[in-house]
């Protein structure tokens, strides 16, 4: 068989059933083989950054999904790069295979032809030009040993147009993938991490994305509740433990934390953190306010990780799951020795602050307040619903707002943050998972960045909903100018003369969708978004399309944040809720 088809076959042996991609001339031969072999059900992206971010979505849906991106040789390589970077930052796999020029034309400047291996190496975990075509086979069993190993992330294949159609010797039904290779706890390492939570009078745990990465959120829970200690999910992490569960403390942060998270973790005097990695969205940039009089412990797949950030008091290099494993397995046999401290007091106090320390919600302004989105999309939006967004005051408001019942139903792009993700991920996480709900988030600015991908939605029949709400702003960094004093080329709007009734919000976007083949409905009063976002379901269901609900916002809104970074001094720039019906939807009632 061809050395391509010999990589299809691989591909399905590993657990490929789906891929994202754009064809072109220098890898022709692969979709050849993609046809020929069958099996592997691949969707014809836009733009092939969009298919990496397609294949990251669908990654981060199910546990052990590996999503594929395809693009031929030269930019749509480059293209790649954003996706890769977005997906090694965030320790999710995915397989990029590119075309490129016949080999031996590799220095002789042929059309489309560059060195891709070389640019993508910072952004991957390996990034290969396959050479001989006789080592297809072992740099594609490879790169799902890589990917799968340590800390998950990405890997690129590169393959020369004469590579694919050379002629090797394959048997597919013997192949095997290759044993995962992944750090696991000693029990003596749980013992003295467990001491540390022992010895402490406010302990907390730090949830990390590495969690959900192990699937072991289950076992994060049964921790929890066996030693009666508080959860804090970091952004990545949302969803290792419900939102509603009487442990669950909140998120920190100097943007997408929570009042009471924030004032729980600063009154916490010892943190064991499982799966995260200190990310300066989560502990702000001011170190010496977030460590200053705690005790940490550091659990992570990857042991260059653990003093990366700033040196723990103790640090275990472990897969999630086989340190969860354990220390449940310790705690249990503390608690039935009558040895595990009485954690009522603490667990109590920071219900209270749950209770008290929230924001407002529940505003009747036209042009709306973006918070009364939120407040009627956890109306609208079941706990089965798989929130999809990435960056921007829209994903910040929302993390504070929202609710996450589930690991993986807030997918949500967090290192790198590019402006356009939303709409590709969405589609992948939709492929991933056609049975439950799924909800895309953007403002304006990330919604136009690849726009172009809804229509992907129209053709291949994938449905789901997506909220944009549109001040014609790009709303954080203006916020973010604030220090500056500027407000300087950050404002979208102009007066668009083919659509007088939007006023100076410019681009109409429910044309747009409605030209790429998609539903679209505008809402400009907070009351009638109930009903809108009832009827965009019933059309996604109806028609199979996405289906974009549009709310025109306020110009202006500024989002709780700390402006100097400093999660003890979050400012709070919007009324805070004082009685129950300023914030409805809150996770739990407000006390007066």
């Amino acid at each position: 068989m061809t050395a391509v088809q010999a990589a299809v076959e691989i591909l399905k042996r590993e657990g490929v059933d789906a891929a994202f991609g754009v064809p072109g001339a220098a890898i022709n031969p692969f979709y050849k083989a993609l046809k020929t072999v069958g099996g592997i059900d691949h969707t014809l992206a836009r733009h092939v950054e969009g298919a990496t971010h397609m294949a990251e979505g669908y990654t981060r849906t199910g546990p052990g999904n590996i999503g594929v991106a395809i693009g031929t040789s030269g930019p749509a390589g480059t293209d790649m790069i954003t996706g890769l970077y977005s997906a090694i930052g965030d320790s999710i796999p995915i397989l990029c295979i590119t075309g490129q020029a016949p080999s031996h034309l590799l220095a002789k400047e042929d059309f489309q032809a560059v060195d891709i291996a070389s640019i993508a190496k910072p952004v991957a975990k390996k990034a290969t030009t396959v050479l001989e075509a006789a080592q297809v086979p072992g740099v594609f069993q490879e790169a799902f040993h890589l990917m799968r190993s340590g800390r998950p992330g990405p890997v690129l294949i590169d393959l020369p147009i004469d590579v694919q159609t050379t002629e090797i010797d394959f048997d597919p039904e013997t192949y095997e993938p290759l044993p995962v290779y992944k750090p696991a706890a000693t029990r003596a390492q749980i013992e003295k991490a467990i001491g540390y939570l022992l010895d402490a009078e406010r302990p907390l745990i730090i949830a990390g994305g590495g969690i959900i990465n192990a699937d072991a959120s289950d076992l994060l829970v049964e921790f929890a509740e066996v030693t009666n200690t508080p959860v804090v999910p970091t952004l990545m992490g949302w969803g290792t433990i419900p939102d509603d569960h009487a442990l669950n403390a909140g998120m920190v942060g100097q943007q997408t934390g929570h009042r009471y998270g924030n004032a729980t973790f600063l009154e916490s005097d010892c943190v064991l953190g499982i799966g995260n990695r200190w990310a300066n969205r989560h502990t702000g940039y001011q170190l010496d306010v977030y460590r200053e009089g705690r005790k940490f412990v550091h659990v992570d797949i990857e042991p260059t990780q653990l003093g990366k950030i700033f040196p723990p008091d103790y640090g275990i290099a472990s897969d999630a799951k086989s340190a969860l494993e354990l220390f449940v397995e310790v705690a249990k046999e503390l608690k039935a020795a009558g040895k595990l401290p009485d954690r009522s007091e603490w667990v109590a106090s920071h219900q209270e602050r749950k209770a008290t320390l929230q924001r407002r919600t529940h505003f009747d302004d036209i042009p709306m307040k973006p918070q009364r989105v939120y407040e009627e999309m956890n109306k609208a939006f079941g706990p089965e619903t798989r929130y999809v967004t990435t960056i921007g005051l829209s994903q910040i408001a929302g993390a504070q707002m929202l609710h996450v019942y589930k690991p993986r139903h807030w997918i949500n792009c967090g290192q790198a943050g590019p402006l356009g993700w939303t709409i590709p991920a969405a589609l992948g996480v939709a492929k991933a998972d056609p049975e439950n709900p799924v909800v895309a988030l953007s403002g304006d600015y990330d919604f136009q960045f690849m726009i172009e991908e809804l229509a992907v939605g129209a053709q291949h029949r994938i449905p789901y909903v997506h909220v944009l709400v549109n001040n014609a702003y790009l709303g954080l960094i203006r916020q973010a100018q604030i220090g500056l004093d500027i407000n300087f080329q950050v404002n979208l709007e102009f007066e668009n003369q083919n659509s007088p009734e939007l006023g100076v919000y410019g681009v109409d976007h429910v044309k747009v969708a409605e030209g790429l083949g998609c539903k679209a409905i505008r809402v400009t009063d907070p009351s009638e978004l109930g009903t809108a976002f009832a009827e965009a379901q019933k059309l996604a269901q109806e028609h199979r399309v996405p289906v974009v609900v549009e709310a025109i916002l306020e110009r202006i809104t500024n989002i709780a944040m700390s402006p100097t970074a400093d999660i003890s001094a979050v400012k709070e720039f919007e009324e805070v809720a004082t009685e129950p019906w300023h914030a409805p939807t809150a996770i739990s009632t407000l006390k007066g």
